[in-house]
């Protein structure tokens, strides 16, 4: 086993910044210094605080099979992922980098620097890298249920659809996970390609973040954004993202909303001509905000739910409130991703305490909690139009954390009813 010190991220300025090679030429003690040679991902500035794994090309062949066609088990536009089993008997999975060149260099280091210093529960984990002859990979945990595109896309026959509340559970781990990278990462970092094929599930359906290749810190604090050449997936991107480049942490909470369609929906983020009526968008967004508006909420919801137990209306309602304020226009406008998780957590716990109130007490529990009135609807509409002052919107965003939170108290009630009475 090789162990050594992790790079800082600061050595990938160096791909294409000539200054700072003559910085360093001026500062050096040889009166004839040799020519700068370009560097690679190999040659790195070392951290002393983060420490990975450095693994040679014959471990990672060896633990892989050679590579081979057995062992892989995906691939996408970065290259292949193949599974393997290290000298110390941990399941791994090894990503193989196929995009050359300074952008290619640029993503690996910022992934090896991402996962060397962030650590989370639902961020995947890093044991280390492999960068010989310019040959990038990165050894990460194996997570054997794939991704979560793998589960409500195409899938295969025999595949069972999930559930509403796996799908819930799995909205919100990955919001935690970006709640970790927004509010607790020192300095905070905006994920910038958040999407379904990027969660990772491992055997309990518990979701990961994956591919940092495109984070970049937040903004310092006498800034409101990050100016950047656009990245990403179409479909996820958030349109003042898309349009300006400028790059905030709220281009994160849009596409969490998409996100949070798919789920919904079971229909991809960029639809198929196909499931296009006319001149329909075919983007998921487009299609789910004229529904919502219409009124036609149910059409929104993926049928395959129907045969996994299905859902509470009030539930649904909820969650496409939350998904379509994370998808404002206006951006400011969007929920910070803690009252995101504030919110999906209360909708998890709905269900068991929905069982619990019935047990406790009789009534129509769909009834229960904030109401669902034309006024309602009527006030999210508005807000959705952008005709609402930031008040109202925040109303919006308060009603919904606080619908779930009575269904809390009132299962809380029922239980110590329950026990009182054995």
């Amino acid at each position: 086993m090789v162990t050594c010190l992790c790079f800082e991220l600061v050595r990938k300025t160096k791909l294409k910044d000539n200054s700072d090679k003559k910085s360093k030429r001026d500062k050096s003690p040889s009166s004839t210094p040799s020519p700068a040679k370009p560097e690679r991902a190999s040659e790195t500035v070392l951290d002393v605080e983060n420490r990975c794994r450095i693994f040679s090309h014959q471990e990672l062949a060896t633990a892989t099979n050679n590579f081979s066609d057995e062992s892989l088990i995906g691939r996408g536009g970065f290259g292949t992922v193949y599974k393997g089993r290290l000298d110390t008997g941990e399941e791994v999975a090894v990503k193989m980098h196929e995009n050359g060149g300074v952008q290619g260099d640029k993503e690996f280091l910022v992934e090896v620097l991402m996962l060397s210093i962030y650590h989370h529960d639902n961020l995947v984990h890093l044991f280390g890298y492999g960068a010989e002859n310019n040959r990038r990979l990165l050894v990460y945990e194996y997570m054997p249920l794939g991704s979560l595109d793998d589960h409500i896309h195409d899938l295969k026959d025999g595949q069972e659809p999930l559930d509403w509340n796996t799908r819930m559970k799995i909205a919100a781990g990955a919001a935690k996970g970006l709640k970790y990278l927004h509010n607790e990462a020192n300095p905070p970092v905006i994920y910038r390609d958040l999407k379904t094929s990027n969660i990772l599930l491992d055997h309990e359906y518990k979701p990961k973040l994956s591919d940092f290749g495109l984070a970049k810190f937040g903004p310092s604090k006498d800034k409101s954004h990050v100016s950047t050449r656009v990245m990403g997936t179409h479909g996820y991107c958030a349109p003042e993202y898309a349009s300006s480049g400028k790059l905030t942490h709220k281009s994160d909470i849009y596409s969490f909303g998409v996100v949070l369609l798919e789920l919904i929906s079971g229909r991809k983020a960029l639809m198929p001509s196909c499931d296009c009526v006319d001149s329909q968008s075919r983007y998921l967004v487009h299609w789910a905000q004229t529904l919502f508006s219409g009124g036609h909420i149910e059409q929104i919801v993926d049928p395959k739910l129907s045969r996994k137990g299905g859902f509470s209306k009030k539930a649904l309602r909820r969650t496409l409130q939350v998904a379509m304020m994370c998808l404002l226009e206006d951006a400011n406008a969007r929920p910070l991703i803690t009252e995101v998780v504030t919110t999906l957590d209360y909708i998890v716990e709905y269900k068991s305490m929905r069982r619990t109130t019935r047990r406790g007490q009789r009534g129509d529990t769909e009834r229960a909690g904030t109401s669902s009135s034309p006024d309602e609807m009527t006030r999210m509409l508005n807000v959705l139009a952008g005709k609402s002052d930031p008040l109202e919107r925040r109303r919006v965003v308060d009603d919904a954390k606080s619908w779930a939170d009575d269904w809390r108290k009132k299962g809380s009630q029922s239980t110590a009813a329950s026990a009182s009475q054995c």
